[in-house]
């Protein structure tokens, strides 16, 4: 049997790619699901192209992306659901950064951010996790119990079943060796929201209804209509799901 401890060198190598604050914020953002060009990449980073361009083949070279040549441009894209699971779970162990004086647009981008957003291919933010709750409340889930009740994540039960089919939700597709649901932890909120190829269907499911919209970068909304929807599907008041205010966010000039 190979000693866990052989493994050093290998996870080493891979905790030197995300040591660099140019390919950790290139990583972030292809949390968002898309291909995104090196050039694209390089703005976002604030740095050269020739410079992103060697961190991008870094992350290829290490397995975390996948790269597309398509005509004259290299479009880039985390290598999977389990990269954007890594990458996802790091930043909510990554202690909060001390909140900068930032103008009163920025601030409502940040707060637009936290609310709801997308996590690679599912919902995250303060709405990702309100929606876990829901169907945890509505016995939608159930939170199994591992070895001496050591908390094993989430299963879908009967009544989540129905409760999905009766949106239309998918669960018989394809999904190789991807779980159907598993918690994911939420860098803003420090709590567990739903991934695995449940929340991906859910999500896909959501904008098909025009429930939800996509907003800036990795940012979506729900709509007028979409936020009581939801709110009866789950059995929530509609405030219960309402994004903050202005006067709740603060801190920035305008």
């Amino acid at each position: 049997m190979t000693s866990p401890a052989g493994g050093g060198p290998a996870l080493a190598r891979l905790a030197g790619l995300l040591a660099d604050d140019t390919r950790a914020r290139i990583c972030l953002t292809l949390l968002d699901g898309r291909a995104w060009t090196v050039g694209e990449l390089a703005r976002l980073a604030g740095v050269a192209p020739s410079t992103a361009s060697e961190h991008v083949s870094r992350l290829v070279r290490g397995g975390l992306l996948t790269e597309q040549r398509q005509g004259r441009h290299r479009y880039l894209r985390l290598a999977g659901p389990s990269v954007a699971q890594l990458i996802e779970d790091l930043a909510g162990y990554a202690p909060p950064p001390p909140p900068p004086v930032r103008s009163l647009r920025a601030a409502r981008a940040d707060a637009a951010l936290a609310y709801a957003r997308t996590c690679y291919d599912h919902l995250a933010g303060r709405l990702g996790v309100r929606v876990r709750d829901a169907m945890l409340a509505r016995r939608f889930l159930d939170d199994a119990a591992g070895p001496a009740l050591t908390p094993a994540g989430p299963v879908l039960t009967p009544a989540g079943q129905e409760w999905l089919t009766a949106l239309a939700v998918p669960l018989d597709a394809p999904r190789g060796r991807r779980p159907l649901v598993r918690d994911c932890l939420d860098w803003t909120e420090r709590r567990p929201h739903l991934a695995g190829a449940l929340a991906a269907g859910l999500l896909r499911r959501l904008y098909d209804l025009g429930w939800l919209v996509p907003g800036v970068g990795r940012a979506v909304r729900l709509t007028p209509a979409g936020r009581p929807a939801l709110a009866a599907a789950l059995g929530l008041d509609p405030a219960d799901l309402a994004p903050p205010s202005v006067s709740d966010i603060g801190g920035g000039r305008a």
